[in-house]
């Protein structure tokens, strides 16, 4: 597919579907993009003219999903097909990526959700405390972009306080981002010493308590109404 932006590949997927058109057309595309790009975002279009796949493609399809399971940065697949769809909204749940699906009427809206941002992160330093604001929906190209920050604010700090904002946080998108947090959080374990949490859904509450297997700090929470509490617990 054209007209796509830069990073993003796209597939047009038409008639039977055979291990040649993987072999010859998806494959190549795939390993080119990988060979210019750490993760791809990915459009997949199974249209009205779609009659699914044989044996072989189906071999292939899954082959290649493995080969490439860390290589995604965001999958929208584009179908009318209840048993596409289905399959896809479960398998989604174990993708280390966003993935959304679309109707063939919303190929445009499946373009801009590939290339708009999901969410960011903003990191602030006063002294030993740091704040983290983390906002909308996270994507694993997040923490890719804020490591190096996060590393150079930490260097040299012992007794890091920590106040991590949510009442903006949607959550994260896909394991992958959240695999990517729990690693931020390991890493850097040993130079929190006092932790507060702030948001606004009872969810979000739950992340004290995860704090607490990763960190061996004091922690507490605070609704996003007593976010000036949480600045004075956390500087005392």
């Amino acid at each position: 597919m054209s007209g796509l932006p830069e990073g993003t590949l796209g597939f047009s997927f038409q008639g039977k579907i055979s291990a040649d058109d993987y072999d010859h057309v998806l494959t190549p595309a795939l390993d080119a993009a990988l060979a210019q790009h750490d993760r791809l975002k990915l459009l997949a279009q199974l249209g009205p003219s779609f009659e699914g796949y044989d044996l072989g493609a189906a071999w292939a399809d899954g082959r290649e999903a493995l080969r490439h399971w860390d290589g995604f940065e965001r999958l929208a697949l584009v179908s009318d097909l209840a048993w596409v769809r289905t399959a896809v909204a479960a398998f989604s749940l174990v993708m280390p990526c966003p993935v959304r699906v679309f109707a063939n009427a919303s190929v445009e809206e499946a373009r801009r959700w590939l290339s708009e941002s999901l969410g960011t992160m903003h990191l602030e330093r006063q002294g030993d405390v740091i704040q983290v604001q983390l906002i909308g929906t996270l994507e694993s190209s997040v923490y890719e972009r804020v490591e190096a920050n996060i590393d150079a604010e930490l260097q040299g700090l012992d007794g890091v306080r920590l106040l991590l904002d949510l009442r903006q946080f949607d959550g994260w998108a896909g394991l992958g981002a959240l695999g990517r947090h729990l690693a931020l959080i390991r890493d850097h374990r040993r130079a929190v010493r006092r932790v507060v949490v702030v948001g606004n859904q009872a969810w979000q509450a739950l992340a004290e308590k995860l704090v607490k297997q990763f960190v061996n700090a004091e922690t507490r929470f605070f609704e996003g109404a007593d976010y000036a509490l949480a600045e004075t617990w956390i500087r005392q």
